[in-house]
C-alpha cells in the first residue's frame, strides 16, 4: 500500500482493510468506508448505498476472491491527486478515497454510477463534505454588463476620420504644388497619390465610413491649440498638412491590419504603407524645392571656371564675373593634383565670398567640405545625391547634371537642390556624344520648378533661344572665361536673362 497523508477517518479505513484482508483491494476499501461513520459513508448514504444495499450488488469477498494490491494503489494515487487539486495538500480524506474508487475500479464505478454517484456528481459532494464553498459569494459590488461585441463601428469611425484628414491634407499640399510652385511634376505625383488612396480605401469603405461617422459626439472637435489657428509661412502650412497626411496614413495602415484577406491577396495595410513611404519622398522633394528656390533666388547666371579655361587667369575671370552679376561659380578643374586643387578651391571660395556669390565644387564633395564651399555638383556617372549628402551634410547645395526628362524627375525625388539641364549646344568646356537640345529645356520648363540651369554651349548669341524655350537660369563657361572683359560679358548676360519678354 502506497504511503500518503491521510485524515484520521481515512487512516482508520485503510488500517481496517489492511488488518482484515489478506490481500487488501478496492472492494475491501469500499466496505470499510461503508462500515464506519465518515464523509464517504454520508455520501454513499445520500445515494442509497448502505451495508445491506451494497451486499446485494457487491458482496464481501473471501480471501480466495480478494482483489490485488496494485488495484488499491491506483485508488490511493487518485485520492491523493484529487486532494491536491482541491488544495488539501497535507491530508486526503475518506471522500477522496471514494473518488479514487469511482475512478480507478471499473466494477465499483458502475455500482456507484447506478446510484447517481458517478465522478462528475461526486466532485461537488466531495467539495461540500470537505467544507469547500462553491456557491458564488454575495457582494455589494455592482458590475456593469460587458459591452456589446464590437460590430466594427468604432474602427470604421476612426478610419473615416483618418481618411478625411488624409484626403484634405493631400488636397492642400497638391494645391501648393500646383498654384504656388507651378510644378507639374510634383502636382502629378500628388494627384496620383490621392487617387491611389481612394483606390485603397474603396474595398474597406463600401458606405461603412459615413454610416459610422458621428461628428456631433466627436470630443476632438472642441479640443484645439493656439498653433492650429495660425501659420507663420507657406512652408508652415505645407509642413502641417504633410504631417497630417502621414499620421493619417499610419492610422489607416494599422487599422487595416484588422481586416483579413486571402493568402494570395495583399493586405489593405500594405497599400497605406506604400502611400506613406511615397509621401515621405514627396515631402522631401517639396521641402527641398521651396528651400532651394529661396537660396537661389536671383541667382540666374552660373559660371563654370577652371584655370585652364580662363585665358586671362581664373582669378580675374571669377572676380570679374562675380562683379558682373554671376550668382554661382563652379570650380571645374580636372588636371590638378588634390593639394593644388584644394588650394585653388580655397582661393575661389575667398573671391566668391567677397563678391557675395555662391561657390560650388565639381565632382568632389570631400574638397567641397575642406574648402568650405556652398555646395557640390555631380554628374550622372558620379556619386548619387544620397552618398554626397553623407559627405557634405544637409545644408550644402547638391546639384545634379541631367540629360533627359526622366533623369530630371528622378533627381528631384532624390533630393537635389538644383539641376543642370543639357547639353543644349556643343561646348568648348566639355564634349558630348549627343545633345539633349532645346526640346529637353522645354520639357523641364513645363514640369519642374526646382531651380535648374540650362547648360552646354550657351553664349550671348544663342541665349535668346534658350530663354524662349523656358530657361530663366543658364550656366556658361567660355562665354565669360574666354571673354576680354568677363565683368561686362557677365553683366550683359544677366541683363538678357532678367529682361521682361516683349
Amino acid at each position: 500500500m502506497i504511503p500518503g497523508n491521510w485524515t484520521e477517518s481515512a487512516a482508520r479505513a485503510l488500517a481496517a482493510v489492511e488488518h482484515d484482508s489478506r490481500v487488501p483491494g478496492p472492494r475491501e476499501l469500499l466496505w470499510a468506508l461503508v462500515d464506519q461513520e465518515s464523509r464517504a459513508s454520508e455520501i454513499l448514504a445520500s445515494g442509497g448505498l448502505d451495508a445491506s444495499t451494497l451486499a446485494e450488488c457487491l458482496p464481501r469477498v473471501d480471501e480466495e476472491g480478494a482483489s490485488t494490491t496494485p488495484g488499491l494503489d491506483l485508488v490511493l494515487q487518485e485520492a491523493i491527486r484529487l486532494s491536491g487539486l482541491a488544495g488539501r495538500v497535507a491530508e486526503a480524506g475518506t471522500e477522496h478515497l471514494l473518488w479514487g474508487l469511482a475512478q480507478a475500479d471499473e466494477t465499483i464505478g458502475r455500482v456507484l454510477a447506478d446510484h447517481d454517484l458517478q465522478p462528475e456528481s461526486l466532485a461537488p459532494m466531495i467539495e461540500a463534505a470537505a467544507g469547500i464553498e462553491t456557491a458564488p459569494l454575495e457582494t455589494d459590488e455592482h458590475l456593469d454588463p460587458l459591452p456589446a461585441p464590437d460590430t466594427g463601428t468604432d474602427t470604421f469611425r476612426v478610419m473615416d476620420a483618418s481618411a478625411n484628414r488624409a484626403r484634405e491634407g493631400l488636397r492642400v499640399v497638391e494645391d501648393i504644388a500646383r498654384f504656388v510652385l507651378d510644378d507639374s511634376h510634383l502636382t502629378g505625383l500628388l494627384k496620383q497619390l490621392r487617387h491611389d488612396l481612394a483606390t485603397a480605401l474603396k474595398p474597406l469603405d463600401g458606405g461603412r465610413f459615413v454610416a459610422a461617422r458621428d461628428t456631433t459626439s466627436d470630443v476632438g472637435t472642441t479640443v484645439t491649440t493656439e498653433q492650429e489657428h495660425q501659420r507663420g509661412s507657406l512652408r508652415d502650412v505645407l509642413e502641417a498638412n504633410l504631417g497630417r497626411v502621414q499620421e493619417s496614413l499610419r492610422t489607416l495602415e494599422e487599422l487595416a491590419k484588422l481586416k483579413t484577406t486571402g493568402p494570395d491577396t495583399p493586405s489593405p495595410a500594405s497599400h497605406f504603407e506604400r502611400a506613406r513611404y511615397d509621401l515621405y519622398t514627396l515631402h522631401k522633394a517639396l521641402a527641398t524645392t521651396l528651400e532651394a528656390k529661396r537660396r537661389l533666388d536671383g541667382h540666374h547666371l552660373y559660371l563654370l571656371a577652371g584655370e585652364s579655361s580662363c585665358q586671362g587667369g581664373i582669378g580675374p575671370a571669377v572676380r570679374g564675373a562675380v562683379a558682373g552679376g554671376v550668382g554661382v561659380v563652379q570650380l571645374r578643374e580636372k588636371t590638378l593634383e588634390d593639394a593644388a586643387l584644394l588650394d585653388l578651391a580655397r582661393r575661389v571660395r575667398r573671391w566668391t565670398r567677397d563678391g557675395g556669390s555662391l561657390f560650388v565644387m565639381n565632382d568632389r564633395p570631400d574638397l567641397a567640405v575642406l574648402a568650405d564651399a556652398d555646395g557640390v555638383h555631380v554628374g550622372q556617372q558620379e556619386l548619387d545625391v544620397r552618398s554626397v549628402r553623407r559627405i557634405v551634410g544637409p545644408n550644402r547645395l547638391v546639384g545634379v547634371s541631367t540629360h533627359s526628362i526622366q533623369q530630371a524627375r528622378q533627381a528631384v525625388l532624390d533630393g537635389a537642390d538644383y539641376l543642370g539641364v543639357g547639353p543644349v549646344f556643343p561646348s568648348q568646356t566639355k564634349s558630348f556624344d549627343s545633345y539633349a537640345g532645346l526640346e529637353f529645356v522645354r520639357a523641364v520648363a513645363q514640369e519642374i520648378t526646382l531651380p535648374w540651369y540650362a547648360i552646354g554651349g550657351i553664349s550671348a548669341e544663342n541665349l535668346a533661344e534658350v530663354a524662349e524655350a523656358g530657361a530663366t537660369r543658364v550656366a556658361v563657361g567660355a562665354a565669360i572665361c574666354a571673354a576680354d572683359d568677363p565683368e561686362a560679358t557677365a553683366r550683359e548676360l544677366c541683363r538678357e536673362l532678367t529682361r521682361d519678354p516683349a
